[in-house]
């Protein structure tokens, strides 16, 4: 995080014109490029591939198989929407984007570029520490009690 933080930081402070940013961007990851294969042996050492080690990379691979089964699954959901109710959706997509433009336009670009990565960066943490299981949780059970009590009141 804390590089996370400089980075915003030396940029928010340097104010680099978009092509000076996209030519700083491909210096470094051809910068990285160079190095890693490098200096990758002498920091992680030579060790050879345990056992404990290929299970945690399956246990990786199979969470990013699952995140993308999430991800189609929505997607899916939505055109389904699209396709059953298309004045319900028009409707939602209509007032999502406006809140998403009424947020881009109150926050920072830079600001909220910030937050965005640093919450991707965090996800892993809070998912294995159950934070985010228990705020969606909050947030279904509000839902379905918003949709109860709007089906009480159409009865």
């Amino acid at each position: 995080m804390s590089t996370v933080s400089f980075s915003f930081l030396m940029i928010y402070y340097l104010d680099p014109s978009v092509l000076s940013g996209v030519s700083c961007f491909v210096m470094f990851l051809c910068l990285a490029d160079y190095l890693v294969p490098a200096l990758a042996p002498r920091i992680f050492g030579s060790n050879k591939w345990t056992t404990e080690q290929q299970q945690r990379f399956h246990e990786i691979c199979s969470n990013l198989v699952k995140s993308r089964r999430r991800i189609v699954g929505w997607w899916k959901r939505l055109f389904t929407l699209k396709e059953e109710k298309p004045k319900m959706y028009f409707l939602t997509m209509v007032f999502s984007l406006a809140v998403v433009a009424w947020i881009g336009q109150q926050v920072h670009n830079l600001f909220l570029t910030y937050l965005i990565v640093s919450f991707l960066l965090l996800f892993p943490g809070l998912n294995q520490h159950g934070i985010i299981t228990k705020y969606v949780g909050m947030a279904k059970r509000e839902i379905n009690k918003l949709l109860k009590h709007k089906e009480k009141k159409n009865e």
